[in-house]
C-alpha cells in the first residue's frame, strides 16, 4: 500500500473513504492534451479506487490517451477535509456491471430507482475504471474553522 502522508492515519483514512458518500473529482487530459475534470462515484477496496462509468463515456477516451490522473475525495461542507493524490488509471470491461451494483447501493441506497434502471440496462456497456494511487495525501481543516 502507499504511504499516507498529512494528519491521518491510513486507518482514519480509509474509515474516511468509506463513509463519505461524495464523488471523486478525477483530474485526467483530453487527447488534445488539454487537461480535464469530473466526478464519479468510487469505491476504496484493497488500496484502490474503484469507479463506473458507461463504456461510450468521454472520459473512456481520455484515459486511453493519458493513464495518468489526479483526485481529490473532500467534504463539501465545513470543516473542509479530504484525500487527494495522484496515480493510474487502468480499465476493464464490467460485463456483469458488478461495480456499479455496489456503487448504487452505496450512493443511492438499492437499484430501486428510475437512475439504477437506467444505468442497469442490459443494452448499457459498462467499465470498470481502477486508480492505483502512487500517492495519497490526507487533509482536515478542522481544527481552523
Amino acid at each position: 500500500m502507499v504511504t499516507v502522508s498529512g494528519p491521518w492515519t491510513s486507518e482514519e483514512m480509509e474509515q474516511f473513504l468509506s463513509a463519505e458518500t461524495v464523488p471523486l473529482r478525477l483530474g485526467c487530459r483530453t487527447p488534445a492534451d488539454k487537461p480535464w475534470m469530473l466526478s464519479l462515484w468510487y469505491r476504496f477496496v484493497d488500496g484502490v479506487f474503484e469507479c463506473a462509468t458507461g463504456a461510450d463515456a468521454a472520459v473512456v477516451d481520455y484515459l486511453d490517451y493519458d493513464a495518468s490522473v489526479s483526485f481529490e475525495i473532500s467534504t463539501n461542507e465545513p470543516p473542509y477535509c479530504g484525500v487527494r493524490g495522484n496515480g493510474t488509471a487502468t480499465m476493464t470491461a464490467d460485463e456483469d456491471k458488478t461495480v456499479l451494483t455496489e456503487l448504487l447501493h452505496r450512493y443511492l441506497g438499492g437499484t430501486n430507482s428510475p437512475l439504477a434502471d437506467q444505468l442497469l440496462a442490459p443494452e448499457r456497456r459498462e467499465v470498470r475504471i481502477t486508480i492505483t494511487p502512487d500517492r495519497l495525501h490526507t487533509w482536515d481543516y478542522s481544527n481552523r474553522m
